[in-house]
């Protein structure tokens, strides 16, 4: 009498072939994920809770779940993120002084033997006569020393880190262009016969930026405000430094930061992140507009002035 277990083996062609792994075909493997029960094979399961589970379903249970942002909707992250936006604008600055110290000569000073200084400087005449809008915002890449760059880059680097992790690293990075678009803005309506350049415009617009956070997250924004007006009484009291461009650069940062922080929550884009996020958006390029018909009107202001 024939075994039926024995019968059905030799009828089926011996044992059955081992399973293998959904997304390599080729690996032959025992093991399943706990969650949709499919083979895979080592390299693609992960330790879970209960059991493992598959790449696949990894990714999917990530997309599922919501993730804590900051105020600006930046991605909050268990492991600090490196500011790899304010160190690359650090690195241009740098850069860009390394060209100007190279073609002058010298690292103090190089405003007179530079090519590339001579060429992005933010004086007005000269942009109002023959349209050399370069200079409005190459002008905040360039600094007259080696003093000058040093204390920028100090302020860039313990102000901007922390305002790019709030910001997340593109809201970060608009908001530093838009200071230097508002700190030339205010230069060619309020010192129009002034040279002036460096990124301290910028820096003025990171704290305006922080003291707009400070107060949409209802905390004080005195220690910022401080620094503020310690600053612009430097300015005032001390040569040579632009008041206008530190200002304007201010005023311009607080703005954008605004738009960015405060549009969402006016303008009604409910709990939807999305929404937040464009409407943000929408209300820093109504600041940005803003700041270019200023900058349009000045060069119209000087060009009457200059007969052009």
């Amino acid at each position: 009498m024939t075994n039926p277990g024995w019968g059905s083996a030799a009828e089926g062609g011996g044992p059955q072939p081992q399973p293998r792994c959904v997304r390599h075909p080729d690996r032959p493997t025992l093991l399943a994920c706990s969650r949709c029960g499919r083979p895979a094979c080592p390299e693609c399961l992960r330790p879970a809770s209960v059991g493992q589970h598959c790449v696949d379903c990894v990714a999917a249970a990530e997309r599922s779940t919501p993730q804590a942002r900051t105020i600006a909707g930046a991605p909050v992250r268990s492991d600090r993120p490196s500011p790899i936006v304010t160190y690359v604008l650090i690195a241009l600055n740098v850069l860009v002084f390394g060209i100007t110290a190279a073609q002058s000569g010298s690292v103090m000073t190089h405003e007179q033997g530079s090519a590339l200084f001579l060429d992005w400087a933010l004086w007005p005449p000269i942009i109002a006569a023959h349209g050399e809008y370069i200079r409005i915002l190459g002008s905040g890449f360039l600094h007259f020393g080696l003093l000058h760059l040093a204390v920028n880059m100090f302020a860039l680097w313990v102000i901007g880190r922390d305002t790019e992790l709030v910001l997340g690293r593109a809201r970060y990075l608009s908001v530093y262009l838009v200071s230097i678009l508002g700190g030339s803005a205010a230069v060619m309506f309020m010192e129009t016969g002034a040279v002036t350049a460096g990124a301290s415009g910028a820096v003025f617009g990171l704290l305006g930026a922080q003291a707009v956070i400070l107060l949409r997250l209802r905390r004080s924004p005195a220690p910022v405000l401080t620094i503020v007006g310690l600053n612009v009484i430097i300015s005032i009291t001390v040569p040579g430094i632009s008041l206008w461009g530190h200002l304007g650069g201010l005023v311009a940062g607080a703005a954008a930061t605004a738009a960015l922080l405060y549009a969402p929550q006016y303008l009604g884009a409910g709990t939807d992140r999305d929404r937040i996020v464009r409407t943000g958006w929408i209300a820093l390029v109504a600041v940005v507009a803003v700041t270019l018909v200023a900058i349009v009107l000045a060069v119209v202001r000087l060009r009457d002035q200059l007969g052009v």
